[in-house]
């Protein structure tokens, strides 16, 4: 029996050292839900959790980009739209204009709302969106994934000939109308094909956005896999390092204890 080095104490007190510092570690889990507290804990789980939480990051901003090009394309929708009814009450005064039994006063009043309608689409063509403008023939590039690959999107532009010549038109007189009726109908084929341009462009944004939701919902689930907490199991493993503090503490007592009985062989 010897009293300055009591084994017994300094196992028990190392083990309790190492039981707190579980307990501690498995608080500090818990309380923050993440099982990755500490860079040790698991270095590289930690830097491919770190990459993949930025690469969702990215995907964020891409769906956000790509929302506000779906945006834009249904802005440019919306004043085509209203384009059309224009082109297609232009073309019911080009026939009216027509009319033999009309003299060419009658046709100056029908030339009066041609001309203004022709002012209405010239005036749309200078149209922005945020500062960009909708009608040009500058293409558009759209972000569409977390590593900046991008798809280009063609301008409409309302100032090319075809719709130039349509806007230019007049009604005047009956050949003036029988002309401008021709020009007519080219910009609303025209514009009919501006339009299923847009509507491409449309369906490719949203099958991209889907796609930007289901890429962030995968990362996110591997992510969470790597520095996610179980809590279930580390609820568990918290009661255990706590009964083993509890435990460790009261046989340290014990332990502590021990020399004393060298008093009896002195007494």
């Amino acid at each position: 029996m010897v009293i300055n080095t009591n084994t017994s104490a300094q196992t028990a007190a190392s083990n309790l050292q190492t039981t707190q510092s579980m307990l501690s570690k498995s608080l500090a889990r818990l309380s923050s839900g993440s099982k990755i507290t500490n860079p040790s804990d698991d270095a590289a789980g930690m830097a491919v959790s770190s990459r993949l939480d930025a690469q969702v990051s990215r995907l964020d901003a891409a769906k956000q980009n790509v929302g506000n090009a779906i945006s834009y394309t249904q802005t440019q929708d919306g004043f085509l739209s209203k384009i059309g009814k224009a082109l297609d009450r232009m073309s019911e005064l080009a026939i009216l204009s027509q009319d033999v039994t009309k003299t060419d006063s009658d046709r100056s009043l029908y030339d009066s709302e041609f001309t203004q309608l022709s002012s209405y689409i010239n005036s749309t063509a200078s149209k922005d969106f945020n500062g960009v403008s909708l009608f040009s023939n500058a293409a558009l590039s759209v972000t569409t994934d977390s590593e900046g690959t991008t798809f280009s999107m063609s301008g409409i532009d309302l100032s090319t000939s075809i719709y130039a010549t349509a806007t230019s038109s007049t009604i005047a007189t009956t050949s003036a109308a029988a002309t401008a009726l021709s020009n007519i109908k080219s910009a609303i084929t025209q514009l009919s094909t501006d339009r299923a341009t847009i509507g491409s462009y449309q369906a490719r944004l949203n099958f991209t956005s889907d796609e930007l939701v289901v890429s962030k919902e995968n990362l996110s689930a591997a992510s969470s896999r790597i520095k996610d907490v179980d809590v279930a199991e580390e609820s568990t493993q918290y009661a255990r390092y706590n009964i083993l503090t509890q435990a460790g503490t009261a046989m340290l007592a014990q332990a502590n204890q021990l020399p004393q009985s060298v008093l009896r062989l002195l007494q």
